[in-house]
């Protein structure tokens, strides 16, 4: 036990050695977390998504610097992750969850017109727009373009109109 404590302190008043000690440890468990989330935490990117990576990095960062209790902060991780995958399976099996926890994605361009009101209830600009043609559609010449959304994840992305069109 006094191993333990030369290694990696207790409580605020800990030296540089102890709390790099504390961040290897936090790293593997960080790890372990983000695996028991699973995929979706670090590649969807929705605001449920975010949420966690947030969480953890905030909550985790307690431990490395003393700020509360070692095993508190994993339990207190552990029931996030628990709790985010619950919500991902929760999302993935129900419309009408995915709906409340997500949104839907929303209509910015259409038929050669922009959406006003969308843009509005999105916060996007036409140049926003334009800016996730240009990147996805490799292009800014809207003739090309047959809508364009706002995803659930805040993204923008571009449907072409098909060739002949």
């Amino acid at each position: 036990m006094e191993l333990l404590m030369q290694i990696f302190g207790e409580g605020k008043d800990i030296n540089a050695w102890q709390m790099a000690c504390r961040g290897v440890v936090i790293f593997f468990i960080a790890l372990v977390l983000v695996r028991v989330s699973g995929r979706r935490s670090f590649g969807i990117r929705t605001p449920m998504d975010n949420i966690i990576v947030i969480l953890l990095g905030a909550i985790l960062s307690r431990a490395v610097v003393g700020a509360s209790g070692f095993v508190p902060v994993v339990a207190c991780c552990f029931v996030i992750v628990l709790l985010h995958r619950l919500f991902g399976r929760l999302v993935a099996g129900s419309k009408r969850f995915s709906r409340l926890m997500e949104g839907d994605k929303i209509v910015l361009y259409e038929r050669g017109q922009f959406n006003h009101d969308h843009l509005k209830r999105g916060l996007v600009s036409r140049e926003d727009v334009m800016q996730g043609i240009r990147q996805s559609a490799l292009t800014d010449d809207l003739d090309k373009i047959d809508k364009v959304y706002l995803e659930r994840n805040g993204g923008i992305s571009v449907v072409k109109k098909e060739a002949g069109n």
